[in-house]
């Protein structure tokens, strides 16, 4: 799928920058994102890959996304027509190997207890991937 190759070549590029990325998460709700990353600093980005202008243009959920991270980017491929993406959000161009930052997106500051509870659950979500990776039938229960 053109989506996920994009999102692995965004974890590739957050992991370099030193972030902890998870892939296909769900923050709240209904919602699912397709990367959400933390700094080294604590801050939580969110990271939306778009493989076409249908892709994104089908996207309606996307500002509620806001609400679930400090920083909110759109990760499209190099030839997505840029003009398309919102001006006050962030933009990565990239490929399944890789990706570069073109636009810092802007900072908005989750409140305490969302963050914490986000954290949370992002630990939660990524233990239960890494056991069940070493033990497939021991991880049973809840979707991850």
């Amino acid at each position: 799928m053109p989506g996920q190759r994009l999102a692995r070549g965004v974890a590739r590029f957050l992991t370099g920058l030193g972030h902890a990325p998870l892939t296909e998460f769900v923050p709240g709700g209904r919602l699912r994102v397709d990367v959400i990353s933390i700094s080294a600093k604590g801050e939580i980005w969110v990271i939306e890959c778009k493989s076409s202008r249908a892709d994104f243009t089908s996207d309606r959920k996307w500002q509620s996304y806001l609400a679930y991270c400090d920083r909110f980017f759109w990760a499209v491929g190099s030839d997505f027509p840029e003009e398309l993406l919102p001006g006050d959000t962030g933009m990565i161009r990239a490929d399944s190997w890789g990706a570069e930052l073109i636009r810092m997106a802007p900072e908005t500051r989750l409140a305490g207890a969302r963050r914490t509870r986000l954290m949370r659950e992002i630990a939660r979500v990524s233990t239960r991937r890494l056991l069940a990776l070493n033990d497939p039938m021991g991880v049973s229960g809840a979707a991850f």
